[in-house]
């Protein structure tokens, strides 16, 4: 064995133990945590989880949802899978000389000496892609790092030394491949006017192989401490993602023998995705670039608080790998702070636009449980809201036997009269459909249409309560299983087998949350429903609408549930109808800002949500808004409201537009 092997072997098993260090401590760290935020799998349904990572890893789908950094991105992605083989190559030769992939054949050996020639040039073009977006384009979240710089510095360097030791490796050795590296070809005929000695171009090539060898391993060191850990991360992020669009948030044992908190107030309480979810975060920003909240100046940035939770992770690590949990800090302090956590309309945009599949929403909801139910901490004015809870069922100040006032004079039926009757659905009409003067319309717009459908439908009345929704999403768990349990128990003492809601809250808390305590119903939103009908020909819009319409989509049914076609089928078929879309519309709609509980809660920093969303749509010139939620109702009305355009745009749930078509 020569020296120069000898050398490399030294070097070569230091970079890997000492990278092998780092990686089994970030794994220590990631299976330290405690906490039980997801118990559900995460290895089930393989057939679907390879092809997620194969679409959206190896395919680079979700990466490519942002055209240019896409593009630049998967030629550096696929030209290191590519170069890799090379790599491979090159560093056996340090130690076996004649080792060589060679014994594939010699033509699929010159195709792959021909795909690292071309790709060590793809791969540049892309880092200097990288370069124009952060120096000339600047996308807000992205942001300005020191450390991606030098990443793409060194990425570069990487190209630049493969690429010069091939080319005066052609210069020393013309026969060596040269017809399979024609990249490399060319740069050697670029400098071959130097008229180098063969000598002396191998011994360049010699010395820019060794850079190349020293760049790779330090490359390897470097991963570890860095934010590039996403290119090991986000291949098992993306496998371990939760694969549903629809869901529920996590249940958590309140009755647990061993329970002695609940929620996350230290990271410790996080669970091992959680912490995945750090460190597969690229920092790309897409997440912070969508997010309500950071758009109308609230603290909350969705990517820094990912990477803050990996900081402290970081700051506590003598403390997790001893399992001296007492001793970690809490999450909340100077990085992370109670007006971030509060400012989340749990809208999953963020979620949406993640290229790595982070789930930033969990985390927040599990703080807030932390802060509400350990600490006794929230805004103020959510006193008044779970108060109301309690003791009237519902978030508002009503009494719950006016709950059924609103269809006071309408036949329609209640289910403690029809027991023993066959019933299509249970009309679930929710909070804000019983109590909101506004909202009472949409629900007897809804009766009415069900009743010329020949839709047989009843409801509780006085004995339906929230659903929990509200109080879960503000933190309060205890409340909302109070709530759930009751209504459950309700619902199956009557039977009922089908639900349809105007309120796609309430949709996702019957559909998605319920069945953790006994609730399994079919479920069905009113605009789903009204569709099916007008399809069956149940219902036939005749009269048509000369105004123009656009539509919000409520994040509830949208990017929660992926219902975005079946409100837009139902006005597509009103006569005269046409949708100007907004230009963040569907799975890119922003929201109306009152999820996550942020309904009952003021906003004190920046600009309010629901006018900034309601600007959008009066963009688009539309007289009319149409929503499918009552919460966006809410809103978008106030938004006209503050924009005192009143009496030029009104706001309209959809069942209202169709109900008028018809008559």
């Amino acid at each position: 064995m020569t020296i120069e092997s000898i050398v490399f072997l030294v070097i070569f098993l230091s970079a890997n133990a000492y990278a092998a260090y780092k990686f089994s401590t970030l794994f220590k760290l990631a299976t330290a945590a405690t906490g039980t935020v997801w118990n559900g799998s995460r290895t089930d349904r393989l057939p679907e989880r390879i092809a997620t990572v194969l679409k959206n890893v190896l395919g680079q789908a979700q990466v490519l949802r942002n055209r240019f950094a896409g593009i630049a991105h998967t030629m550096i992605f696929w030209g290191f899978i590519i170069i890799t083989f090379g790599t491979i190559e090159l560093f056996v030769r340090e130690v076996v000389p004649t080792a060589s992939f060679e014994f594939i054949g010699t033509i699929p050996y010159g195709v792959l000496v021909g795909l690292q020639d071309f790709f060590s040039a793809f791969v540049l073009l892309g880092v200097l892609m990288m370069f124009y977006r952060r120096l000339v384009l600047r996308p807000p979240g992205i942001g300005q790092s020191a450390e991606a710089y030098f990443i793409l510095v060194l990425t570069a360097s990487l190209m630049i030394s493969l690429m010069g030791m091939n080319a005066f490796r052609l210069i020393g050795a013309p026969q060596w491949h040269d017809a399979w590296m024609p990249v490399s070809r060319v740069l050697a005929y670029s400098i071959e006017g130097l008229a180098l000695p063969p000598e002396t171009a191998a011994t360049i090539s010699f010395v820019f192989k060794w850079a190349h060898l020293i760049l790779v391993l330090g490359f390897l060191c470097y991963i570890p401490n860095s934010k590039h850990l996403h290119i090991l991360a986000s291949g098992p992020n993306t496998f371990h993602r939760t694969l549903d669009t629809a869901r529920g948030m996590q249940t958590i044992n309140l009755e647990a023998e061993n329970a002695t908190s609940f929620g996350a107030t230290k990271v410790s309480d996080l669970s091992w995705k959680d912490t995945l979810d750090g460190y597969a975060c690229t920092e790309c920003g897409r997440c912070q670039d969508v997010c309500p909240a950071w758009n109308t100046q609230k603290p909350l940035s969705p990517k820094k608080l990912v990477l803050d939770l990996k900081h402290q992770l970081y700051d506590n690590k003598d403390a997790l790998l001893a399992r001296k949990f007492d001793d970690v800090k809490p999450i909340i302090g100077a990085a992370i702070t109670e007006d971030i956590i509060w400012a989340c309309t749990s809208c999953r945009a963020c979620e949406e636009a993640c290229p790595v599949f982070i789930e930033h929403t969990n985390k927040i909801y599990e703080v807030r449980r932390s802060l509400v139910l350990m600490e006794s901490k929230f805004p103020p004015e959510l006193q008044t809201v779970f108060k109301n809870m309690e003791s009237n069922f519902s978030p508002w100040a009503m009494s719950p036997d006016e709950r059924s006032n609103w269809a006071a004079d309408s036949s329609v039926k209640k289910m403690a009269d029809v027991a023993g009757e066959p019933l299509d659905y249970l009309f679930w009409v929710g909070c804000a459909g019983s109590f909101d003067d506004r909202n009472k319309k949409v629900s007897r717009a809804l009766v009415n249409l069900m009743n010329k459908a020949g839709v047989k439908f009843a409801i509780l009345g006085n004995e339906e309560k929230c659903t929990g929704d509200p109080a879960r999403r503000m933190g309060n768990e205890y409340l909302a299983q109070m709530l759930i349990k009751e209504n459950v128990a309700t619902l199956n003492r009557y039977g009922v087998k089908k639900v349809v809601t105007a309120c796609p809250h309430c949709f996702n808390a019957i559909k998605n949350e319920w069945k953790d305590f006994g609730g399994n119903y079919e479920v069905i939103h009113h605009t789903q429903l009204l569709a099916e009908l007008i399809a069956k020909g149940a219902l036939r819009p005749q009269k048509g609408f000369t105004e123009s319409v656009t539509y919000h989509d409520s994040c509830y049914m949208g990017r929660w549930n992926g219902e975005y076609s079946a409100p837009r089928k139902l006005m597509e078929s009103i006569p005269g109808v046409k949708i100007t879309e907004m230009a963040k519309s569907a799975n890119k709609s922003m929201c109306c800002g009152a999820g996550g509980g942020r309904m009952w809660m003021e906003e004190h920093i920046g600009a309010r949500v629901n006018v900034t969303r309601t600007e959008q749509a009066l963009e688009t010139g539309a007289k009319i808004i149409a929503a499918n939620c009552p919460f966006c109702m809410t809103m978008m009305t106030d938004g006209v409201k503050a924009k005192d355009v009143g009496d030029k745009v009104v706001v309209k749930d959809v069942a209202e537009l169709l109900e008028q078509s018809l008559g």
